[in-house]
């Protein structure tokens, strides 16, 4: 992020915060950019952010260095999956150099807030390492107090640009929380709280009467979570500067893909 910002945000975070934080888990980071566009501009955001972060690594000897804005973040983000999409793997940030880099400390440029469904590690579909992503994950990727003050610990401590909730095809959760809700049950144990939490999305699902309601659902989900992030008390700021920006996006287990929903950079 801009000198500028950086000094303004760390000084109405003392007092206490940044200690904690950093007796948590001994982190430090930083930020900078924009976010929002329309949908037709998020999609094709997506194939310029590939394309532009793949040649500007080609040109600069500093590609590998941290993202300092959301765009920047995007960027590298896309990148990378385009990478996983295509079988070109670098496989960054994965090795004892990397490991010894950051074991004192870490600055990761975005923050993934996904489900806890095997077939989509953040890391691994993103093409990172060691030291670049915050991962949350959760059942259907839902958000609880502790869920949300982890996605902000990023932004409002370290100045991490870019937090991206992401969805899934054939979520489990979102399928199981769908069909107790259309049945009128209860899931056992603690699923129960899952599916509460997912009841806005699909009381929206609901109205829409579609072909593959699930599918439907995850993507209502996601972008509502969004939505509150970007619209959170805290984080809101953030997002106003242009410092950071809130993400929701779609992974296809089937082509391996993420497919921007709302929210994309757009510069």
């Amino acid at each position: 992020m801009s000198s500028a910002g950086q000094p303004q945000r760390r000084a109405v975070l003392t007092g206490g915060l940044l200690t904690t934080a950093a007796l948590i888990t001994g982190c430090a980071s930083k930020s900078d950019g924009t976010s929002g566009g329309s949908r037709a501009e998020q999609t094709s955001a997506v194939g310029a952010a590939g394309a532009g972060a793949a040649a500007h690594a080609t040109t600069n000897p500093n590609a590998n260095a941290r993202p300092e804005s959301p765009w920047s973040a995007f960027a590298r983000l896309m990148d990378g999956n385009k990478r996983w999409v295509d079988g070109t793997l670098q496989h960054p940030d994965r090795d004892p150099r990397r490991r010894d880099l950051v074991a004192q400390e870490q600055d990761p440029y975005g923050v993934i807030l996904s489900c806890i469904d095997s077939r989509v590690p953040p890391e691994l579909l993103f093409d990172t390492g060691l030291g670049d992503l915050f991962v949350m994950r959760t059942g259907g990727g839902v958000v609880g107090p502790v869920v949300i003050g982890s996605v902000e610990y990023g932004p409002l401590t370290s100045g991490t640009p870019l937090i991206v909730v992401l969805g899934h095809q054939r979520c489990g959760a979102v399928k199981a929380a769908y069909k107790a809700m259309k049945d009128g049950k209860t899931l056992p144990g603690n699923l129960q709280a899952i599916s509460d939490a997912l009841r806005p999305a699909y009381e929206e699902t609901v109205k829409q009467k579609a072909k593959d309601p699930v599918d439907v659902m995850t993507r209502i989900h996601v972008k509502q979570t969004s939505a509150d992030l970007r619209t959170n008390r805290d984080l809101a700021p953030l997002v106003e500067k242009g410092e950071l920006a809130v993400v929701s996006a779609y992974y296809s287990l089937d082509t391996g893909r993420v497919e921007v929903l709302t929210g994309a950079p757009t510069h």
